[in-house]
């Protein structure tokens, strides 16, 4: 093989005709900083109309080409392709555990029903401000990395807690709670902590580690996690102490 091809295999599987997934190789001839998003296109546009996969930005905002990318878990539209020769065929298939819509994309209605289950969205003051309400330097800190998340649905797929449990928030949606929790604008911390502090929430993770593996963002939503279960202890214990008293 040329110098300038690579050969990408992606797993098919279309539901509704095949029986099991397999592979399909593509050969692609290579352009300077060709991401593995460009060579999807290049696939679909002059080799196969019907392969299938999702996109949007093409800037690593959105999280919408998250998939399996020679073992790893990344995005498509930031993964450059001269990153991955040398190695043999270039491995593309779609994210673990997630039912398949076709090829490399999955069903994201589980993943966006757990983020809804934790209130996602600030619930502030009343009564509202005319312009906003003023939040400090030092009080948006806490928040400053929780709230760069993109909803790849990359962590989730990666849990094993997630893969076990269908009610499971899993971390994505934990981490978005958190982001929330921690917003000195929002009046329902107690609320958050309700949602979250039970058996499908924060004590349901094992600490593994996966979902901070395999963010693109390089997020931490384990430490989130530990962070909610300190403050969910902490409410338990004063509650216990006020009884005694």
């Amino acid at each position: 093989m040329a110098d300038n091809e690579a050969t990408f295999k992606v797993q098919r599987f279309d539901p509704s005709s095949d029986s099991m997934p397999y592979w399909q190789p593509y050969k692609v001839v290579l352009k300077p900083g060709m991401t593995v998003l460009d060579a999807l296109f290049e696939i679909l546009n002059h080799q196969d109309g019907s392969l299938a996969f999702r996109f949007c930005c093409r800037a690593g905002v959105c999280g919408s080409c998250a998939m399996v990318i020679a073992g790893k878990v990344r995005l498509a539209c930031e993964t450059q392709v001269s990153t991955l020769m040398g190695r043999g065929d270039i491995l593309l298939s779609p994210l673990p555990h997630q039912k398949v819509v076709k090829d490399l994309a999955v069903d994201y209605d589980l993943f966006f029903d757990r983020i809804k289950r934790v209130k996602p969205y600030m619930v502030g003051q009343e009564p509202y401000p005319e312009k906003e309400f003023i939040q400090l330097p030092k009080e948006r800190v806490p928040i400053n990395e929780p709230i760069d998340c993109i909803l790849c649905g990359s962590c989730t797929s990666a849990c094993t807690m997630a893969w076990t449990s269908s009610t499971y928030l899993g971390p994505a949606a934990l981490l978005k709670s958190y982001r929330f929790l921690m917003d000195t604008r929002d009046t329902i911390p107690g609320e958050r902590l309700d949602l979250i502090a039970n058996e499908d929430g924060v004590w349901r993770c094992h600490t593994q580690f996966n979902c901070v593996e395999v963010c693109p963002k390089k997020l931490n939503p384990t430490e989130a996690i530990q962070r909610q279960k300190l403050k969910a202890f902490r409410r338990k214990l004063l509650g216990r102490r006020k009884k005694q008293k």
